[in-house]
């Protein structure tokens, strides 16, 4: 009997040290292929109307996670890009984003591109605290009220609406000013953005016409706008129906109306679009000229695309995802020991300020294209 129980309890024992080993094991194994292995999770616009948006932001993150991968800058760890085409449209990212968190277990949230695919998934990124990095987007609720899990580099809307209505009406002193936008959150912000700053100037918009997202349909809004004969038209708005807009309101008019662009439309994309017509056009943008090799990020930039994408073209949107995604692999660089979000977001926050100090990210740039490249015309905030 005695025996029995003895023999019983060894097998309890040996039973609870089989169970405690093979869970230090598997939390072991599990843990090395969170530590060995980073996810970051993307949805974007890889197919459609605005495709090349999206495959210009894929490229430029490639491109660096490519280079820490092959030089080991993260020592025996890997960084993975999983990205989802959304088609720029919002039921879809919610969607890709169920995948990202639930299929994929991604470590974070990166270069998600749109103001109207973001909003749609703004209560599940909220809810999840996830880091959610880089979105290509200056709508004002990811930047209000200011929440842990998102860190934002390029500016907003709003400083670029501002920039450019200062240049329009404080330094080309014009005053009849109308906009072109897209008929949801991303053309509602810039439209918002558009007349508070017209309104600290005195002044009203004459004219607004918009557009169904990822449509051609300008032709509502061609009239609308056209029948006002404004000076200048603040475009908010994707390349391809901006870009038709701009062919057909020329047919139109003769006369040297000023078109507007703001970062989101892909300025080179629109260029190509226009078949390198662009007088009397100014786009703004968060980042410095992809052609300026003074500047250090921007000549590495140039020669790791080159290496990576042989046929691929720098591109301002581009640019902007090689440098979140270097700023991504430095704050890496700087965790020691177990890797967790917590100090991922600390780290990435501190060189973001660093990155915008230095005048990489945070300011507002105004372009105008001439002789097959980007001229910058004014600079600061």
């Amino acid at each position: 009997m005695v025996y029995c129980m003895m023999f019983h309890m060894k097998k309890i024992i040996y039973i609870l040290f089989f169970i405690v080993i093979s869970t230090v094991i598997y939390l072991t194994f599990t843990q090395n292929i969170i530590e060995k292995n980073i996810k970051f999770g993307s949805s974007l616009p890889l197919s459609g109307i605005n495709k090349k948006l999206g495959f210009a932001i894929k490229e430029g993150a490639l491109t660096y996670f490519d280079y820490a991968n092959k030089n080991s800058l993260l020592d025996d760890k890997n960084i993975t890009l999983i990205s989802y085409d959304d088609k720029y449209e919002p039921e879809l990212t919610i969607e890709n984003l169920q995948k990202l968190l639930k299929r994929d277990k991604v470590f974070a949230l990166f270069g998600f591109a749109g103001t109207p695919t973001i909003k749609a998934i703004m209560p599940i990124i909220v809810d999840s605290n996830i880091p959610f990095i880089a979105p290509i987007s200056g709508a004002s609720f990811l930047r209000k009220p200011p929440r842990k899990n998102f860190i934002n580099f390029r500016s907003s809307y709003a400083d670029e609406i501002e920039k450019i209505t200062k240049y329009l009406v404080d330094k080309k002193r014009l005053k009849k000013i109308a906009i072109f936008y897209q008929n949801d959150d991303y053309g509602d912000d810039g439209y918002i953005a558009t007349i508070l700053s017209l309104k600290k100037r005195r002044l009203q918009l004459i004219a607004e016409g918009t557009y169904k997202r990822n449509t051609l349909s300008v032709t509502q809004a061609l009239y609308d706008i056209k029948s006002a004969n404004p000076q200048a038209i603040i475009m908010v708005g994707a390349y391809k129906p901006v870009a038709l807009f701009i062919k057909r309101y020329r047919k139109m008019d003769k006369t040297d109306t000023i078109f507007c662009n703001i970062s989101f439309v892909n300025a080179d994309e629109l260029v190509k679009e226009l078949d390198h017509k662009t007088k009397n056009m100014i786009f703004s943008q968060i980042v410095p000229s992809y052609n300026d090799n003074s500047i250090p990020i921007v000549k590495e930039y140039r020669k790791m695309l080159k290496i990576n994408y042989p046929q691929a073209k720098y591109e301002f949107i581009s640019l902007e995802s090689y440098i979140a995604a270097k700023l991504n692999v430095e704050a890496l660089q700087k965790i020691k020991n177990h890797i967790t979000r917590n100090d991922f977001l600390e780290k990435i926050r501190i060189l973001s300020q660093k990155y915008k100090r230095r005048g990489i990210f945070g300011k507002v740039f105004l372009f105008k294209y001439q002789n097959k490249k980007f001229i910058k015309i004014e600079s600061g905030r």
